[in-house]
């Protein structure tokens, strides 16, 4: 199982990121919240960044963090193969 987080822009958002996970490397990137299995309650810190404690369980547990540039690309790039 590829275990992949990246922060990303939520959809339709006003740029805010949140963690977005994927499991599969041809799997397009899902919000943390997608996965219940992964994901740990948020924080209730006012302003906070959702998914940050999801990012730190996980990594912890050898989950791998990619650049939110390269993660943008690589949804870019899996968008143009469905195509």
């Amino acid at each position: 199982m590829l275990k992949q987080m990246c922060w990303l822009p939520r959809l339709g958002g006003n740029g805010e990121k949140i963690l977005h996970l994927r499991t599969e490397a041809r799997q397009a990137w899902r919000p943390y919240t997608a996965f219940p299995h992964f994901a740990t309650s948020d924080y209730r810190e006012p302003g906070g960044s959702k998914g940050w404690a999801t990012f730190q369980k996980l990594k912890n547990q050898g989950w791998n963090l990619i650049s939110t540039e390269e993660g943008q690309q690589q949804s870019y790039f899996d968008q143009q193969k469905s195509a």
